[in-house]
């Protein structure tokens, strides 16, 4: 383990989430991946500082915030609240949770702005070129793609206005130098290739970073009709909300956290983080941050989530069907370490029952089981270790830690929970290898029995304790239920530790459930029903009529007298219905939705003035009215009061 970590500053942030809306699993992932590695360095010893937030200014806010008949910042505040009520249901430790409509966020931004301008860092233009709101980026006419942005994929327009520019070539060749002494850096190398070959090395336009177009910014202070673009804004909010002030009077937080350890960030915006960022940086004269990575996106099978697709899974629809630790433990071991992973409702059902019900609910639950059946729930060591799978289990379950924290050095998260239920197997191929069940049989083997299950509450409880930065409820579950508590990592360097004579609880709880993919469905089904509201038939419109051309058809109520089936027809039914003073025989297409004396006595709608026609050799002298949606359900037309037969529609 770690020897030098202990009290080592550490600081982590997350990119901070924009305002426009409800953020979608795939957003939800980083947050969590963060945490895990947070959790994880504090349980290696370090003294660490976890910041995440939300970017609240920019055109797009403006013009959601007017949709909504509110004003931009009761638009952020709402949606603000919703990020931040999501990140603490998904159990995520951070440490500050930044707005940039922070008071003191705002006021040092604009100190960064006027300090770099009269460095002549920034300097007063014109920019002409094609804008995506969405992304609030310019990009000249080669940089799109198929006309469109190459960030997003959507439209972009024609602009131009007046505004101001950091001097980027300033510091290209130093940041090119950093980048090349510092491999680490930049993370995963792909990245940094990218970055390099793409945007660096072709050679860098300066940024536009005042806007005049609209006015939902933090105002430029010696040019008010300018608001200052969103990535110095958002950037800055890695130092200010550690207490960086301009001046120079930092706070503690500041001194002691800064430079960053790591900017964890979706891949989309690496050339903001490691570009832009870095050169605002160099040009203020601050420390860079030590790595910047780059994560890849988690998808659905067709593709990038968005609302226009419909294809958007949340984190607490999610929560609701499997609980915190499931969707946890789903997002950071499905996704790859540079390659896009993919989220579907029946891939987690999956993973969840094979993973987490089979591969360590199910041991959990055994072991625990069998030493309440054989022993009284007591644990006793033994130390009757006969068979080289003992020595084979505790070489796996010692070697676990150092793998873990090999893979965790290297942000590889999802090999690092492999380890874990690898041990988790190895525990379960361990049962299979001793068969305790035999044992039980053989008083002679009472105390090799005792040391097989002293063995497996020993190698979960390890197990546990190293699961905990990813699962962490899950962890203090499996711990209480063993009778013991989670162990620090410098208690994992050998076999043994559990307290001979603790008893395990008499009632195992189920950690994980099993779950029938077609019931979750059904459950997904009428949760976005009942977010969505009914989903409304397409109807394909007929040409407009007059109310003349209304006034031809002679809509009656019918009194249904008799009804029965066509017996030639599964679809037919034959209706005796009195409309007025007479009686008529209509026949309908309805058997299918309709047992005969469900209609006899209801009142319905008949167009009775149609013309009559011949349906399986059976006269129908009328047609009844009925209503069908898209999920073919089928209702009669009836009145709903007591309306005498032969009473006309109209």
């Amino acid at each position: 383990m770690c020897k030098d970590c202990k009290n080592k500053p550490y600081y982590i942030t997350t990119a901070i989430a924009y305002t426009s809306g409800k953020p979608h699993i795939g957003n939800t992932y980083e947050i969590v991946l963060a945490d895990s590695i947070a959790r994880f360095k504090r349980a290696m010893g370090y003294d660490v500082r976890f910041q995440t937030g939300t970017d609240e200014h920019g055109q797009k806010i403006e013009l959601k915030a007017a949709e909504a008949g509110i004003t931009p910042k009761e638009f952020v505040d709402n949606v603000a609240s919703e990020i931040q009520r999501i990140w603490d249901l998904m159990n995520t430790s951070y440490d500050k949770f930044i707005r940039t409509t922070d008071e003191d966020h705002e006021k040092q931004v604009q100190k960064i702005f006027k300090k770099l301008y009269d460095k002549g860092d920034i300097y007063k233009g014109y920019y002409e070129g094609m804008y995506c709101t969405p992304c609030e980026s310019f990009f000249t006419s080669s940089q799109l793609v198929d006309g469109k942005c190459p960030d997003c994929g959507r439209e972009v327009q024609p602009a131009k206005e007046e505004a101001y520019f950091l001097k980027l070539s300033n510091y290209a060749d130093r940041l090119i130098e950093h980048i090349n002494t510092h491999p680490e850096f930049i993370q995963p190398e792909s990245r940094k290739n990218e970055m390099m070959n793409n945007f660096l090395l072709p050679g860098l336009q300066d940024l536009c970073v005042s806007r005049t177009s609209f006015k939902w910014g933090i105002p430029v202070t010696f040019d008010e009709k300018h608001v200052i673009y969103v990535w110095i804004d958002a950037l800055s909010n890695y130092i200010t909300g550690l207490g960086f002030d301009v001046d120079g009077n930092h706070g503690e937080l500041y001194q002691k956290y800064w430079p960053a350890n790591l900017h964890l960030i979706g891949k989309d915006i690496l050339r903001f983080h490691t570009i832009y960022w870095p050169i605002m940086l160099m040009a203020l004269d601050i420390p860079l941050p030590k790595q910047i990575f780059g994560h890849p996106w988690l998808l659905q099978e067709d593709g990038k989530m968005s609302k226009s697709k419909g294809n958007v899974i949340y984190a607490d629809d999610l929560v609701t069907v499997f609980g915190v630790d499931a969707v946890r433990y789903f997002v950071l071991h499905e996704m790859p370490f540079e390659n896009d992973g993919v989220v579907t409702w029946e891939l987690v059902v999956e993973r969840m029952n094979s993973e987490l019900a089979n591969t360590l609910g199910n041991l959990v639950n055994r072991t625990i089981s069998m030493t309440n059946k054989y022993f009284g729930g007591v644990v006793d060591n033994k130390n009757v270790n006969t068979m080289e799978c003992d020595e084979d289990l505790k070489k796996v379950v010692l070697e676990t830690p150092v793998k873990v924290e090999e893979k965790m050095d290297k942000l590889r998260v999802a090999d690092a929970i492999t380890e874990i239920f690898t041990l988790f197997k190895r525990c379960n191929k361990y049962i299979d290898e001793t068969m305790p069940w035999v044992l039980a049989k053989d008083e002679a083997q009472k105390d090799r029995l005792a040391t097989v299950l002293y063995n497996l509450v020993e190698s979960i409880t390890i197990g546990a304790s190293l699961l905990k930065p990813f699962m962490p409820e899950t962890a203090e579950k499996i711990v209480k239920q063993l009778g013991t508590e989670l162990r620090e990592f410098d208690d994992m360097e050998e076999f043994g530790k559990y307290v001979s004579g603790n008893k395990v609880t008499d009632a195992p709880e189920i950690l994980f459930a099993r779950l029938d993919v077609a019931e979750v469905m059904e459950q997904v089904e009428n949760m976005r029903q009942a977010a969505n509201g009914p989903k409304y038939p397409e109807v394909e419109p007929k040409a407009e009529i007059t109310i003349d051309d209304f006034d031809k058809v002679q809509i009656r109520v019918g009194e249904v007298l008799e009804c029965e089936k066509v017996k030639k027809s599964k679809k037919l039914l034959v209706f005796k219905v009195r409309v007025g003073n007479e009686v008529r025989q209509i026949v309908s297409g309805i058997a299918a939705y309709y047992q005969p004396e469900e209609l006899v006595g209801k009142k319905v709608a008949v167009v009775a003035n149609l013309k009559p026609a011949k349906l399986c050799g059976l006269i129908s002298e009328g047609m009844i009215l009925s209503a069908m949606d898209d999920n073919d359900n089928l209702s009669v037309m009836t009145v709903d009061r007591d309306i005498i037969s032969g009473s006309e529609i109209c």
